[in-house]
């Protein structure tokens, strides 16, 4: 891919934990890129003032009655304002030659699927583009000579330490997982979690949605189902181990007994600008790794009794066709009911088994299927969640 200089990049979600972080890269480096699109979900006032501070030709806010908001914010500016899911598409459409896919959810996945059509290196911070998208996303990647370039910090642990070259000599990869802040509450507690405790992660600073993910365990089983799709190894290579400490990102164990690792601070700003210099290196502010004073690293099984969200996820994959979709989508409709406080904590899982029960798995070979049963999944999940009728006499 040749790539002009300044490097010219668009963010899909440029106001959440991991667009943030990326614009902070790009101020300590600005004669390094140009900014040719933002978006955002809802936050109109932080969108305008990105756009504005690193500028940007266009910024697109996703709920389309935000949009006068947006325009007038930008009036006098330049800066070119779009709304709503074309939008999206548009702002991924834009000639930058490296796009960080951070909007949250499987509404990130017609957007980054632009991307790749224009063969834009994408650095892949939605889970669920693979999760959802799978063989979808990675032919056209394939077809368009697009690069996916994992942003996740599990993720591009992997990617900087695989052997593409000779994948047959990968013997297994492990995620690692830092069992987010309830590894060691009971059970009987954990019902009692409230929105606020979920998501204090001890050492992520993340988005509400997953920061729940971490907190339930979901979020490893879809890395765990992303994973399947980046790298060329079966699914029962790939195993989950938790490290408290998060300094060891994941690994992978090769046939001579060789076991790389990368190690860092648990900064996302590293594995971002590993994906934002690729295929070169660039500074970051991240703090650097003392191992002297860490003194030492822990590890351990994951706690299947505790974390149900593991086995539904591995579940999912081993089933293929949509059910990873119907995995998705029921987890989504389950955190946001539980941040309202609708749910328990450990009904979220429940919720997700349900729905994974009730909807019947299928054959996904298009966008338009992956949306479909997303949008079916979803309304399951809701009617599942519905106060079941007394009947009287």
């Amino acid at each position: 891919m040749a790539v002009s200089a300044p490097r010219r990049v668009t963010v899909l979600g440029s106001t959440g934990s991991v667009g943030t972080n990326t614009l902070d890269l790009i101020a300590r480096h600005p004669e390094q890129y140009q900014v040719e699109a933002l978006t955002a979900q809802r936050n109109v006032d932080a969108l305008a003032e990105q756009a504005r501070r690193f500028g940007a030709r266009l910024a697109v806010i996703a709920d389309p009655e935000r949009y006068g908001a947006l325009k007038q914010a930008l009036s006098g500016t330049g800066i070119a304002a779009a709304a709503g899911p074309e939008g999206l598409v548009e702002a991924a459409s834009a000639p930058a030659d490296w796009v960080m896919a951070a909007i949250v959810g499987a509404a990130g996945l017609a957007p980054t699927l632009a991307a790749v059509r224009r063969g834009a290196a994408i650095a892949l911070a939605n889970k669920e583009c693979l999760v959802c998208g799978g063989a979808l996303m990675t032919n056209e990647v394939k077809a368009h000579g697009a690069t996916l370039l994992p942003a996740d910090s599990e993720h591009n642990a992997i990617f900087q330490v695989f052997d593409f070259e000779r994948p047959e000599n990968v013997e297994r990869i492990v995620l690692t997982a830092s069992g987010g802040p309830f590894r060691t509450l009971e059970r009987a507690a954990m019902a009692r979690v409230t929105p606020a405790q979920a998501v204090k992660h001890p050492n992520w600073d993340m988005g509400a949605k997953i920061s729940i993910d971490s907190a339930t365990m979901m979020n490893k089983g879809l890395e765990l189902i992303e994973a399947f799709h980046l790298f060329p190894v079966p699914a029962e290579k790939i195993e989950i181990l938790v490290h408290p400490q998060s300094v060891i990102h994941s690994m992978v164990a090769y046939n001579d007994g060789s076991v790389l690792a990368q190690l860092g601070s648990p900064d996302m700003r590293t594995p971002i600008a590993n994906t934002l210099a690729w295929p070169t290196r660039m500074p970051t502010p991240a703090a650097r790794l003392d191992l002297a004073k860490i003194g030492s690293l822990t590890f351990e099984a994951p706690d299947a009794e505790r974390f149900p969200a593991l086995a539904l996820a591995r579940r999912a994959l081993e089933a293929s066709g949509g059910a990873p979709i119907v995995l998705n989508a029921a987890n989504e409709v389950a955190v946001t009911a539980f941040l309202a406080g609708r749910i328990g904590f450990l009904e979220i899982a429940e919720l997700v088994e349900r729905t994974m029960d009730a909807v019947a798995d299928c054959v996904v070979d298009s966008l338009e299927a992956v949306y479909a049963l997303d949008v079916e999944a979803r309304a399951k999940a809701e009617e599942l969640m519905q106060p079941r009728l007394r009947v009287t006499a």
